[in-house]
Formats: structure tokens, C-alpha cells, sequence
């Protein structure tokens, strides 16, 4: 190609003009429009919040001081729900049977789901089908699943009997008696809600890196050494949040002893969160509901606090 072939190469280019850029303050008022609806966004959030969190609960700190009845206006009494609710028989074992149940969901409920996750990370093969199988139980209505175990449980054609029988094994009253009906509320929560957990677990094996693993194996470490010493280290932040999330959830436990044993047998499974639901809907006292409320937030609150200090001084001298 000749020189004059390229010169009128380049010369039919065309050449596009350069376009301006938007003046500023078409571009202030394009930022103010994105953060206007940002702002518009968290606003509607903000709303839900203060109308179905927060004004539910300061006006329960207000009504635990007052004698109120709906329908009538409120009287100020001071301290009174709260010297009355102290000296209800029932108060000292509700707040017996909600530790125990909490204590007992630790030791039942807390390892299981991490041993699931760590079967289900080591899978080959059908993993999809053993989550789902595992994350199904959370995804049946808590009172539904409740009257299945309830079912389960009946001392008479239970399942639980019959399955007893078949193995020659004695039968149990289960939810029906005073001695086994909480364990029995421990198995049916730790059963309905440990598929989130172990999805959680699986998430947080899953972020591992291998090459931690082959160290280990190369140092001669066996399998529950490495458990030990790298998944163990490698989770502890998510076992930690979680092991306080189930403490706090227990400690407001209200299906299962509502539904499958309504508190009893002789109060064996009255826990805090039912002793309100009597004293608001039974008694017609909600100045003593939110008494127990407040102490039950003051309580999860305090404990929240402190739990968080020490596992953060941990962190951090680790």
C-alpha cells in the first residue's frame, strides 16, 4: 500500500467529537438522588424496626411498673409486679426448668450438628440430597412438627413405644412423665433446629483452606487431631456466635412445652416464656408478663454482655 493509500486510509476514519462530561451540578444532584433512595430504602427497614421491635419493647418497660388491664387505664404501682411475680411458686421453677432445658440443649444439641457437618463436608457423593434431608425439619411450621412429636411420644400407640417394644426394650412416658418430659422437649428442638446450624457449620468447613489439612497430614496428624488442631481452630469464631445464639434461643423456648405438654406434668416443663403466656392470657396480668419479660431481657442482655467480653479477651490473647 502506498503512502497516499494510507493518507486517505486515515482520512476517512471518521473522527467521533469528544463528549463532554456532565456538569457538576447535574452530578451533585444525581448523587443526591442515589442516596435519597438508599436513604428511602433503609427508612421503610428502620420503620418495621421501630414499629414491631422496639415500641413493643419499651412499652413492655413501661407496663412492668404499671397495673394494666386492656380497656381500662394504666396505674402506676411501682415495683409491685415485680415483688408479686418473686413470689409466685411457679417463678422458681420456670426459671429451673428454662436453665436445665438450656444446659441440657448444650450438652444434647450443640455437638450433633457439628458432627453432621463434618460428615456431610467429607461426602463424595449425594450431598445435595443429605442437606436438604438435613435442613428439612426447619422448614415444617414449629407447631406442626410439635404435634408430630407429640404423636411420636403418646405412651399408648406412640411411635417411640412401638419402636421399643419391637426391641424388647421398656417403654418410657416420655413427654408424659416428670422426670423425662424435658429431655424429651430437648431432643424435639434439637431435632426442628439444627439443620440451619449444621448449613452454617458446613459453610464455615467449607472456607478451610486444604492446605492446613495436608500440613497436618504430613506431620503424621490423625483424624481427630486434625479436628482438634486445625477445624476446630479454624471455626471457632462461628462456634462461638453460634453457641450464643442457641443459648439465647433457649432460654425463650415456648412451642414445644406450649404445644406437646402445655407446662405440665406437675409444672415439670413451665419455662419462662410460658409462665408469660399465662400471666398475660390466662391471668389477664400483663403487668406481670412484662415483668418476666424485663427480667428475661435484663438477664440475656447482662449475659450477652459478658459472654461477648470474655470470648473477644480470648480472641485476642490467642
Amino acid at each position: 500500500m502506498t503512502k497516499t493509500a494510507q493518507r486517505r486510509t486515515v482520512a476517512e476514519v471518521p473522527v467521533l467529537p469528544m463528549q463532554a462530561p456532565p456538569p457538576a451540578r447535574d452530578r451533585k444532584r444525581r448523587i443526591l438522588a442515589d442516596q435519597a433512595r438508599a436513604y428511602g430504602f433503609l427508612l421503610g427497614g428502620l420503620v418495621c424496626f421501630a414499629l414491631f421491635s422496639w415500641y413493643p419493647a419499651i412499652r413492655a418497660v413501661v407496663i412492668a411498673f404499671q397495673k394494666y388491664t386492656p380497656g381500662s387505664d394504666p396505674e402506676w404501682v411501682g415495683t409491685a409486679n415485680f415483688t408479686r411475680v418473686f413470689a409466685d411458686p411457679e417463678f422458681t421453677a420456670a426459671w429451673r426448668n428454662t436453665l436445665t432445658f438450656t444446659v441440657l440443649a448444650l450438652l444434647i444439641g450443640f455437638a450433633i450438628p457439628f458432627v453432621l457437618a463434618l460428615v456431610l463436608n467429607e461426602l463424595r457423593h449425594a450431598k445435595a440430597f443429605f442437606r436438604v434431608v438435613v435442613y428439612l425439619p426447619v422448614m415444617i411450621p414449629p407447631v406442626v412438627s410439635a404435634l408430630l412429636w407429640k404423636w411420636f411420644y403418646d405412651p399408648g400407640a406412640g411411635l417411640a413405644n412401638e419402636a421399643l417394644r419391637f426391641l424388647h426394650l421398656p417403654t418410657s412416658n416420655w413427654s408424659n412423665g416428670a422426670d423425662t418430659a424435658l429431655i424429651s422437649l430437648v431432643i424435639v428442638a434439637t431435632w426442628a433446629n439444627m439443620g440451619g446450624t449444621v448449613l452454617i457449620y458446613l459453610a464455615a468447613l467449607q472456607s478451610i483452606p486444604g492446605e492446613l489439612y495436608e500440613a497436618a497430614e504430613l506431620d503424621g496428624a490423625n483424624l481427630l487431631q486434625r479436628i482438634r488442631h486445625v477445624t476446630i481452630p479454624q471455626t471457632r469464631f462461628v462456634i462461638l456466635m453460634l453457641m450464643l445464639l442457641q443459648i439465647i434461643a433457649t432460654m425463650q423456648v415456648f412451642t414445644e412445652p406450649f404445644v406437646i405438654t402445655g407446662g405440665g406434668p406437675e409444672n415439670a416443663t413451665v419455662t419462662v416464656l410460658y409462665l408469660i403466656y399465662k400471666y398475660a392470657f390466662l391471668y389477664n396480668d400483663f403487668g406481670g408478663a412484662c415483668a418476666l419479660s424485663v427480667l428475661l431481657l435484663a438477664l440475656l442482655g447482662a449475659f450477652s454482655a459478658v459472654y461477648l467480653r470474655l470470648t473477644r479477651t480470648g480472641g485476642e490473647d490467642a
